[in-house]
This record gives C-alpha cells, sequence and structure tokens, in this order.
C-alpha cells in the first residue's frame, strides 16, 4: 500500500459478494443481505461519502434472481457515479449482464482519474470455481496493449493466488498461469483485485498489489483448512488513485451492523 501523491486522487469503491436474494427477508447463515449490504452503504457514506467509481466483483446474488439484481441497482442510487459490474460462481451471468446494462454497469473497459479498469468474467456455468475462457484472456492482452502507459487495475471474481484456506483455493482460478502471462507482459498493471473469498488479502508480485476484500455480508475465517465463517462485521474497499500509479487503501466494517451468525454451518 503506497500513499497517493495527488490532491485529487479517484476515489473507488469496491463491493464484493452481497449475495442478495430475491425475497426482502432473505438470510445467508443468519444474516440478512439486504440489511448488511445497506449497513455497508450506510457506512461508505458516513467515512469516506461520495465516490467517483463503483466496482461490483461478483456474487451480488444468491439465488440468481432478478430482484437481487434490482436491489442493488436501488441501492447504489446512494450515490452519484458509474458503477461496473461482474459475475461471481452464484450470479446469473446473463442476467446480470442485461441488468447492469439496463442500470449502466456493464463497462467492461474504462478510463477514469488517469488510470485503466478493466473488468473479467471468471465465472463457469454451474461450477464454483473460476476459469478465464480464451475471449477473456484475448480481451485483457487487447485492452493492455492499447495503452501501455496508463496504470490499470484489473478485477476479477476468483481469486488468481491461493490465499490460504485449503478449501477456499481449491475452488479459485482454475487458469492462474494463463492469466499471469497476459498480466506480466504488461508491467502497467498495479493492482488485481477480487472478491470470492469473503476476507480482506493484500499481498506484492514484483511491484502488482494484489487484493481481496471482505464480503458485504458473511466473512470467511482466515487461514481455514475446511470451510468457517467468523462473526467480524461486514465491509467494503476504498482506493485512492493517483494519475502516476501511486495508490492507498483500505478496508473499513460497518461495526455497528448487529447479527447473530450461524457458526456451526458446514457451507453456504
Amino acid at each position: 500500500m503506497t500513499p497517493t501523491r495527488s490532491r485529487n486522487p479517484l476515489r473507488v469503491l469496491q463491493l464484493t459478494d452481497p449475495h442478495l436474494m430475491a425475497s426482502r427477508d432473505g438470510s445467508l447463515l443468519g444474516i440478512n443481505t439486504r440489511d448488511s449490504l445497506a449497513a455497508v452503504i450506510a457506512q461508505v457514506l458516513e467515512t469516506h461519502g461520495q465516490p467517483d467509481l463503483i466496482l461490483v466483483t461478483g456474487d451480488i446474488s444468491q439465488d440468481g434472481s432478478p430482484e437481487a439484481y434490482r436491489h442493488l441497482t436501488d441501492q447504489l442510487q446512494a450515490f452519484h457515479c458509474t458503477s461496473l459490474w461482474i459475475p461471481g460462481n452464484h450470479d446469473d451471468a446473463s442476467l446480470l449482464a442485461r441488468v447492469a446494462a439496463e442500470s449502466g454497469a456493464a463497462g467492461r473497459q474504462r478510463e477514469q482519474g488517469g488510470w485503466q479498469f478493466v473488468m473479467l468474467d471468471s465465472s463457469v456455468p454451474g461450477q464454483v470455481h473460476g476459469e478465464l475462457a480464451d475471449s477473456e484472456l484475448q480481451f485483457l492482452e487487447q485492452v493492455l496493449s492499447a495503452s501501455p502507459e496508463r496504470p490499470t487495475l484489473i478485477s476479477l471474481h476468483h481469486q488468481p493466488v491461493p490465499v490460504g484456506s485449503d478449501w477456499m483455493d481449491r475452488i479459485g482460478l482454475a487458469n492462474p498461469d494463463a492469466f499471469w502471462q497476459v498480466v506480466d507482459r504488461h508491467p502497467q498493471v498495479r493492482v488485481v483485485l477480487w472478491g470470492h473469498v469473503h476476507q480482506a488479502f493484500h499481498q506484492r508480485r514484483s511491484h502488482l498489489h494484489l487484493i481481496a476484500t471482505p464480503s458485504t455480508c458473511i466473512q470467511f475465517t482466515p487461514q481455514s483448512v475446511d470451510f468457517g465463517v467468523e462473526p467480524v462485521a461486514p465491509g467494503y474497499r476504498w482506493f485512492e488513485l493517483a494519475p502516476d500509479g501511486e495508490f492507498s487503501t483500505e478496508v473499513v466494517r460497518a461495526e455497528s451492523f448487529r447479527f447473530q451468525l450461524d457458526e456451526g454451518s458446514g457451507g453456504y
């Protein structure tokens, strides 16, 4: 994490893994996911105010319902900026894409504040693990080659490196070598950002920052062999990005959100 030098950095909010459902009462391991998302959004506004861009990095819906995606659209009205969405393994990718297009959130590449943002679809229909299709890798190569001097942040849902939890690392990105072969050819990439793991993670790969973020609902126990959750508040990640490629980032949690987590569950 490097301090920004710009007086007016680009302010970017990451929200991930809200697991919204069609029902207003839908809950995941005891947590009402609509309420937890609302609490996180309220925390964003209280702590940081308005972002300039929002990245929503998958598992928007737990049940793949149109009501879940439209609820996210409604909740994001609290912010006065563009959002970009990508699917996770729980999403209906086609439906998500349609609702995102209706909401102006379907962009896959964006240039703003001196940075380039690239959104990749790592979801595999009917599977929990992720994989980047050849078309996604070709798209990534194309957009990186077109802007070799512009600092770049790449988002996907599945982790492209192990995070230290055995069960979770078995369902990460299945073809990370192909991904890194593209990324390593382009030194302007500064950040690779993902969801899926429901926990904070920050690691370096040479000049690259590899970053994951807590869910807006349940949190997985870090460094665990088997599935486990911990009673930690939902949260978000905030970035401040300077045009020269320097940035700062932090995780903030909605500590005032009250919930009763089912810690005995063997899955979700």
